[in-house]
């Protein structure tokens, strides 16, 4: 089984991501999928991390 250890609070990012409703998707290995898309995503509009992270 594939682990991957992410912020305590991803479980609070909604909305679409890659077309697809986070609180949607059932299979939590799908759900930690979308998250880094979700991440991949905003480094890739040139968001800073610090920005993203909202730290």
């Amino acid at each position: 089984m594939i682990s991957v250890f992410l912020h305590p609070n991803a479980h609070l990012i909604t909305g679409l991501i890659c077309g697809y409703r986070i609180e949607e998707l059932e299979n939590p290995v799908t759900r930690q999928t979308r998250y880094l898309d979700k991440l991949v995503d905003e480094l890739a509009k040139g968001r800073k991390m610090e920005k993203i992270l909202r730290g």
